[in-house]
Order: structure tokens, then sequence, then C-alpha cells
């Protein structure tokens, strides 16, 4: 299985690092951006880097989404995994165009609040997973995965 892994950087690439027994099994692609903690972290991973900032730049939110489109029609995943932040946004859209399915996980450290990426990417995931049990009261229909901390 041809995997995509988009997140920002720092705690929700590391959450999603977290994941390592699972995407390790798979042929993967991750996107985030190019700073010191994801260049150590992926050091030997394929990855593209996203535009960034991203919290409410509709500049880089546009770059992103052409961006998606390039990486998710050259690739071509079969799965579009994401714990956010808002990079995830541009390629949950485009992979709900392309068909692919998506699943996003919400961040471990929201249990009182929606996150606005979760609120955005909610309606487009075809699974949402959450961290803690509080968290269905934002996200009815989501799933709790237990802590990747």
């Amino acid at each position: 299985m041809k995997v995509l892994l988009v997140s920002s950087s720092g705690g929700h690439l590391l959450q999603l690092h977290r994941l390592e027994p699972w995407w390790e099994q798979h042929d993967r692609l991750w996107v985030t951006f190019d700073l010191p903690d994801s260049r150590s972290l992926l050091a030997d991973e394929s990855v593209v880097w996203a535009h960034h900032p991203t919290t409410r730049n509709v500049r880089n939110m546009l770059k992103n989404l052409a961006l998606a489109r390039k990486v998710v029609g050259g690739y071509r995943p079969d799965l579009i995994v994401s714990t956010g932040a808002a990079v995830a946004f541009p390629f949950f859209v485009i992979g709900r165009v392309s068909r692919i399915p998506r699943i996003y996980i919400e961040v471990y450290d929201r249990i009182d609040s929606p996150t606005l990426t979760g609120r955005l990417c909610h309606p487009l995931s075809n699974a949402f997973c959450l961290q803690w049990e509080e968290q269905k009261q934002f996200y009815p229909r989501g799933e709790v995965i237990g802590c990747l901390f």
C-alpha cells in the first residue's frame, strides 16, 4: 500500500511518527515543513516540503493546495493519513476529489475544544480518530484509538 503521511512539524509530526510500527510496513511519502525537527526525524524518509506558515495564511494554503494536486497526482497514494495541522486540509480536499481514503487523527493536547483543522477535515475524512474519549463530544462519529504519546 502507498501511504501519504501529512502533518505540520513539531508535535503533529511526532504523533504521526509514533505510528511507525504501522507505516514502516508500507511504501510511504511524507509531507511536512522544512524545519530542523522534521529533517532530523525524517532523515531516512522520502519527504516533500510544504509551504509554511499555514495558520490563517491564505497564500500558503493555496500554494499547498497546488502542491497537494501535484503530490497526490504524481504519487497516487492508496491512503492519506494526517494529524494536522493546517497543511492537512488541502491534501484532504484533493484526496476527496481524487477518491483516495483519508484518515485524520485529532491531536493529543486538545480535549476541551476541537481544533480548526479537525473541524475542517472532519467532513472530508473517511475515518476520524480520537485520542481521548472526551473528544467525542465534538466529533460524535470519531473513533477513540487511544493516545499516541
